[in-house]
């Protein structure tokens, strides 16, 4: 589970911000909004299973997504992918040149098999300039690894694993990514964390459509799951099928030319995705059934429930973490809270699974519209960008507000900040 992610010197992000989801100490009036969303890792740890990021268009939501999805990325994939000569895809923040030429800073927190690990790293396009690896157990917190630059201190006692790889990390890979790919233990859990964590993008990112795929061919209870997730959700849908689109190649062709093509085939995915829908005659009986097909007949909105189904069902399951930027894009709002309570329940979420969103919907934050309040205070996030373009990064448990305060029209009133400031249009066509 995520404790903690820190990030600096990062796209909007300038100075080095904390983004928590250790549950605060605060005194709610809604005890069952307590027991549901917080889930107690031990009595001196209780985490957030949901936190909501605001903040106007540019006030840098997005960018918080992107930034931890970089980490997880270069985490999994610097040790395989990137190759000596090539630069770190890392963009700094732009707008100052006290930062243009120091390097960007990630540091994540989290619980994994009983431990609370303490991980990051600092590096440039061209290289990586410090990695560090923690880890706590009960009180005492000690260092596993440290790495500056082409330096290392390797703990004998606690990371007998790291031993001898200094040689065999490059200076553009991280160090914990190499221990991974020689089977060192820790390593690999670590790794594994991250994989397993999973980052949405905007509305345009389309990559967690082949996890939802997967997920529904890997077994029948899988499959129901999803299918029962959409009626529940009152789409008007039967049942959904999916079928194979067999890939032919000439007998002519190169067999290794063929797996390429194959191979690629694969990862595009060649599957078709039909929904059935019940038809009715004059007498409102129903007659058969009507094949839709997924990409062709559906709304957006139903796209991409089915498409955000398998990667949010299988969180639940499993206790992983989801990052998704806009998760209210093209979703009714009673759709988007009836998502944010699955992650918020004992009942569906008994694993600590984890939802970070990014939302322009004010009215997850009203309790008048829904007859109870959906998010606490340490749940509610907010960016804003100050003169300089820089992103600010803030809960509304900073604020001295009661309990029972209007969230939604507090916000919308600029209480807490993190609103557009909308210009004066009297005189956009006064000239015409």
């Amino acid at each position: 589970m995520l404790i903690e992610f820190q990030v600096g010197n990062y796209l909007s992000f300038k100075e080095t911000l904390t983004f928590s989801m250790v549950a605060s100490d605060i005194d709610n009036q809604d005890s069952e909004l307590d027991s549901n969303s917080v889930f107690t890792v031990n009595e001196k740890l209780n985490l957030l299973q949901t936190a909501a990021i605001y903040g106007a268009n540019a006030s840098g939501k997005s960018n918080f997504a992107k930034a931890f999805g970089f980490m997880r990325r270069f985490v999994i994939d610097s040790s395989r992918q990137i190759q000596i000569t090539d630069e770190i895809e890392i963009e700094p923040f732009r707008l100052s040149t006290v930062t243009e030429n120091k390097p960007s800073f990630f540091q994540v927190i989290f619980w994994l098999s009983n431990k609370i690990y303490r991980y990051g790293f600092e590096l440039t396009k061209e290289k990586i300039i410090n990695e560090w690896l923690y880890c706590t157990t009960n009180v005492q917190e000690y260092n596993l690894f440290t790495r500056n630059k082409n330096q290392f201190r390797i703990s004998s006692k606690f990371f007998k694993e790291g031993k001898s790889l200094e040689e065999k990390t490059k200076h553009n890979s991280l160090f914990l990514s190499v221990s991974a790919q020689f089977n060192g233990k820790i390593s690999e859990q670590i790794l594994k964390w991250f994989f397993n964590c999973q980052v949405i993008s905007g509305t345009q990112d389309r990559n967690y459509r082949n996890i939802t795929i997967k997920y529904f061919e890997s077994s029948f209870s899988h499959r129901e799951d999803i299918v029962q997730f959409i009626k529940d959700l009152d789409l008007y849908i039967y049942d959904i099928r999916m079928t194979k689109e067999s890939v032919s190649l000439p007998s002519e062709m190169p067999e290794e030319l063929k797996k390429l093509i194959l191979r690629s085939a694969n990862e595009i995915s060649s599957t078709s995705i039909q929904t059935w829908h019940e038809k009715y005659n004059e007498e409102d009986q129903v007659v058969e059934i009507e094949k839709f097909e997924l990409e062709e007949n559906e709304s957006e909105g139903t796209k991409k429930l089915f498409y955000l189904s398998g990667i949010l069902l299988n969180a639940l399951r499993n206790g992983h973490l989801i990052v998704i930027d806009e998760l209210d894009a093209k979703l009714h709002p009673m759709i988007t809270r009836q998502i944010v309570q699955l992650f918020n329940s004992q009942e569906y979420n008994s694993k600590g699974a984890q939802l970070i969103f990014m939302t322009h919907d004010t009215n997850l934050l009203s309790s008048r519209l829904f007859g109870s309040r959906l998010l606490r205070r340490d749940q509610i996030w907010f960016t804003e960008k100050n003169q300089q373009g820089a992103t600010d990064l803030y809960s509304l448990v900073e604020y001295d507000i009661p309990e029972d305060a209007a969230f939604e029209s507090d916000y919308i009133r600029g209480k807490y900040g993190a609103i557009p400031f909308i210009g004066n249009f009297r005189e956009l066509l006064a000239n015409q």
